[in-house]
């Protein structure tokens, strides 16, 4: 098995994704690795959808915004400030926001954009670099699960009552390696809770999902010069490679994978570390393919290649992996457009000049990419290696600072997170 690693964030594959599971592959690129089971129907349960590969599962969406852009459902407003994503199950939708009493969670009803309840999780608002939430909310059944900007992590029941939450400084002497706040989403597994405190011992851990008891923390060892110490810009993906399964994660000294069962640390690779922000693979960093093979009671990393920042560098805003071609934005603050060999690690095309402004968060849907620009414009693309077909483009309704939030399809429909607002087109 192999896990392609790019410097920020990642994207790692497990046995119960489809494309990475044909080819054997698990790939760990920025801050998002693809995980956990398969989930029923069009929810949307967690960061990067059902399966944490920021793929969508629906069909029968619009095939060209050429002639005519989706049509805008509705734009409600009480989300809060910041940059997190929402989560949609069933008829409501949740997310995270800077509100006026502190960093908290809200909920949506999806049918008309209405705040239906929200809860504070901090006493004050996160002071930090582009202030404003990073978590997207992780859905279980009644229950859901957040990290907040200034490190912590809680449980919350889906009508809004806090269950329990935890300080990732003074239960386990967590930072982050720079200075823009905690940009987690919390990985369910199972009974655990997993996160990225980013202690000395305690870089990940794994807590009891209802309670909040520790199962376990992992303290990482020195495996690279590169980077610098505490938690990265990432969240934690599962992985099967070697036959073992584990915990991938992109952190401030590079990539690590952690035995889920126990906690222990089994390999690091900090070749696309850098000293900024490890969030996908920006900042000079380049990405490069692993290859993770049973080495006794662990499991030993092997560098396949790497490609330099001049042929893939993804700044944030995540990649996916279609058929065993990787597309992304490229370059440090931009988003062209490129399609890789994944195997390979040769360019099928691009790159391509970017349609919009800045970096490029990217999802997947009925076999085309809606690329989300940081200046608002939303672009589709045809998810094909033979060429790049960008088939049309359009500006949303409404736009503020940096539109990080990466594009959500459930249902049928897009939801943009613009800050204090949501909007919703249909597709």
């Amino acid at each position: 098995m192999q896990v392609c690693v790019s410097g920020l964030r990642m994207i790692n594959i497990t046995s119960k994704t489809t494309d990475a599971f044909k080819l054997g592959l698990h790939i760990s690129l920025a801050g998002m690795v693809l995980g956990g089971g398969v989930v029923a129907g069009k929810d949307w349960p967690q960061f990067r959808g059902p399966n944490l590969d920021g793929k969508s599962s629906e069909t029968g969406i619009i095939k060209s915004w050429e002639t005519k852009a989706p049509e805008l459902l509705w734009m409600g407003e009480g989300m809060g400030k910041g940059y997190a994503g929402v989560a949609v199950v069933g008829d409501r939708i949740y997310t995270t926001g800077n509100l006026q009493a502190g960093q908290g969670v809200v909920a949506v009803n999806a049918k008309d954009g209405k705040v239906l309840w929200s809860t504070v999780l901090t006493e004050t608002v996160p002071k930090h670099m582009s202030a404003g939430s990073r978590c997207t909310p992780t859905v279980v059944g009644d229950h859901l699960w957040v990290t907040t900007s200034n490190g912590s992590i809680a449980c919350l029941t889906t009508e809004g009552k806090l269950v329990w939450k935890k300080s990732f400084a003074d239960d386990w002497g967590g930072k982050m390696m720079s200075g823009w706040g905690y940009s987690e989403s919390v990985l369910v597994d199972g009974n655990a809770a997993v996160c990225t405190p980013g202690g000395p011992d305690a870089m990940m851990v794994a807590l009891e999902k209802n309670t909040g008891k520790e199962l376990w923390k992992c303290k990482v060892p020195e495996f690279g010069k590169k980077g610098k110490d505490g938690a990265g810009y990432s969240s934690v993906m599962i992985s099967m490679a070697a036959g073992v399964k584990q915990y991938v994660q992109m952190i401030g000294r590079g990539v690590i994978g952690v035995r889920a069962a126990d906690g222990k640390f089994l390999w690091g690779y900090d070749n696309t570390a850098n000293n900024t922000a490890n969030i996908s693979s920006a900042y000079g960093a380049g990405a490069g393919l692993v290859k993770l093979d049973k080495d006794g009671d662990g499991v030993k990393a092997t560098e396949v290649y790497f490609l330099n920042a001049d042929t893939l560098q993804n700044h944030h805003g995540g990649m996916v992996l279609v058929d065993g071609y990787l597309y992304c934005g490229h370059q440090q603050n931009s988003g062209e457009l490129v399609c890789l060999d994944i195997k390979t690690g040769k360019l099928m095309w691009g790159p391509v000049k970017p349609p919009g402004g800045g970096s490029a968060a990217v999802t997947y849907a009925d076999g085309h990419l809606i690329f989300r620009y940081q200046d608002g414009l939303v672009v589709l693309v045809e998810a094909t290696p033979k060429e790049c077909k960008i088939k049309g483009s359009f500006k949303p309704q409404f736009q503020e600072k940096e539109s990080w939030a990466h594009p959500v399809v459930s249902g049928g429909r897009l939801y943009l997170r613009e800050q204090d607002k949501l909007m919703c087109y249909q597709l």
